[in-house]
């Protein structure tokens, strides 16, 4: 029979999120069950509820940065045993036989991936339940090992916002003699100046908040670029190799183009929207690049963990307990969080 587990999910778009009793499934011979004690908040996870994208499925748990603990594992799995600390990102199957899949990248899966939540498990066709709650079933080869020197709480947000950003500069070459412009210090963007400080290339912050500064800098940014100063801006032309542009709305894309050198690469992560300014003459002249990126597969998410942890990478983070995540979500919505809230699972059996 399928375990019962505690929850906290919305009945539909808008809604506000309240407890529920949800169920696991019980293990196939392949899968991993983990008792999650930590879940980081991720932007997406307000759209989803919203129906922002025209694809939620509901009753929705959110939550798909997943930190926790095996409790028990099917007759199939060779990879993991009871107690050892794991992780679940945005993805918890996919075809597995496409090309896409094949070479580790099953967010491309030509059939779709199944998302942690508000997907479809592809054997049952139940709606998939995220994070937000005390446990979850998830086939093995789409668990990542947690490695023993990171923090599991303030590390949850590696697992969407991490992989977001160490995805796009390992692809495209941070790292020493390169000159890499993050734009937005948020969630996305403290990660991004962590990593391309850590990869060894010269970063800058570009920020419209001049008291971000500060902070750019002890996240280990080398500079901090005003884009609201339109002097600045133009002294900053044809500076940069790399921009990552974490900024998560629509807004004007033709000031950032001008500060990529010939050959430079703007990479958005952050704006699943229209991107105005956007001028044939400033590629074409330059030889520049505008490309998108998601979110890494299985083994370059286990890459950027073990990354994190050689380097002592950790996001920025705020704990809430799970009665407090409407507010937290209100918060977020503000930008009134340094850098990323995380829910603290035991306090479910406190709040219910």
């Amino acid at each position: 029979m399928a375990t019962q587990a505690k929850a906290w999910g919305t009945k539909g778009p808008h809604e506000r999120l309240e407890p529920m009793a949800i169920e696991r499934r019980d293990l196939r011979p392949e899968d991993v069950s983990i008792k999650i004690s930590h879940c980081g908040i991720c932007h997406s996870d307000v759209h989803f509820a919203n129906d922002d994208w025209g694809m939620s499925l509901y009753p929705m748990v959110p939550g798909h940065e997943i930190v926790g603990t095996v409790n028990a594992v099917g007759s199939a799995v060779g990879k993991y045993m009871a107690g050892d600390r794991v992780a679940v990102g945005c993805l918890v199957d996919s075809c597995r036989t496409c090309e896409q899949c094949q070479s580790g990248e099953e967010q491309f899966c030509n059939q779709m991936p199944t998302f942690t939540y508000s997907g479809k498990d592809r054997q049952s066709g139940e709606i998939t339940k995220g994070g937000y709650s005390s446990q979850i079933v998830v086939r093995e080869e789409f668990v990542c090992r947690w490695p023993d020197n990171l923090d599991m709480g303030r590390g949850a947000p590696l697992l969407c916002a991490g992989i977001t950003t160490y995805s796009p500069l390992r692809r495209f070459g941070a790292g020493p003699g390169k000159k890499v412009g993050v734009a937005g210090l948020g969630g996305l963007g403290h990660l991004a100046v962590k990593f391309a400080a850590a990869m060894g290339a010269q970063v800058t912050m570009i920020t419209t908040s001049p008291e971000k500064g500060e902070d750019a800098r002890g996240l280990g940014a080398d500079d901090v670029l005003l884009s609201n100063d339109l002097e600045v801006m133009a002294s900053a032309a044809n500076r940069f190799d790399l921009i990552v542009n974490t900024i998560p709305v629509t807004h004007n894309v033709g000031p950032y183009l001008d500060l990529l050198k010939a050959n430079g690469v703007m990479v958005i992560v952050g704006a699943i929207d229209e991107l105005p300014g956007l001028h044939g003459g400033a590629l074409v002249m330059r030889n520049r690049v505008v490309a998108g990126s998601l979110i890494g597969g299985l083994p370059e998410t286990q890459e950027m963990l073990d990354f994190c942890a050689e380097h002592r990478i950790q996001p920025e983070t705020e704990f809430i307990r799970i009665d407090e995540v409407n507010h937290a979500w209100d918060r977020m919505l503000k930008g009134d969080v340094r850098y990323r809230f995380v829910i603290d699972m035991d306090s479910l059996n406190e709040a219910q």
